[in-house]
């Protein structure tokens, strides 16, 4: 879909460009800008559609419920914030309670009270969500092997997580946000 997008999409415009007419060095154009959102869009839907499956058969994870013990297994602490988690993810609050509540019944996560704001809480990794994680993490990074070796050198990732990263922080600033 964002291979190609013809002029006539952007009335008065002299653009009627193809991708690797975009990719000149130089600066970017709205036709290149509409481009590369749209490529950011088709590349995460198309990830969560191959990723996704796998860890939810092998796994048993659902993608929400990967999403969170991902990120409780990457912080330090195994443990954060339900107002931090709320901001990683693309979850409502009450979404975000309710998928809680789902890995608190399986066993994989606890729901502590904050001592400093006791309306504040916490979800936990337990034992148990650890050792799911670390057969899906195994299963992940197969996954991310097979996907990505061959298509971007080692330097293309390094650039790609750090403009990724840019980009996030600034249309998702909570995103990296760990309250203590």
């Amino acid at each position: 879909m964002y291979n190609y997008l013809p002029a006539q999409l952007f009335p008065g415009s002299r653009y009627d460009v193809g991708v690797e007419e975009a990719l000149r060095p130089g600066r970017a154009s709205e036709v290149d800008r509409i481009t590369l959102v749209g490529l950011v869009f088709e590349t995460a839907s198309g990830l969560r559609r191959v990723v996704r499956p796998p860890l939810e058969r092998q796994c048993e994870l659902a993608g929400q419920e990967f999403e969170i013990l991902v990120r409780l297994t990457r912080t330090p602490g195994r443990r954060l914030r339900m107002s931090d988690l709320a901001s990683q993810t693309d979850l409502t609050p009450s979404g975000l309670t309710r998928a809680i509540d789902r890995l608190s019944s399986a066993g994989l996560v606890d729901r502590e009270v904050c001592p400093e704001d006791r309306r504040g809480a916490f979800a936990a990794l337990t034992a148990a969500g650890e050792a799911r994680m670390n057969k899906a993490l195994d299963l992940h990074r197969a996954q991310l092997a097979e996907l990505l070796d061959g298509v971007l050198e080692p330097d293309e990732e390094l650039a790609v997580t750090a403009a990724l990263r840019k980009l996030r922080d600034r249309v998702n600033p909570g995103a990296s946000v760990v309250t203590p």
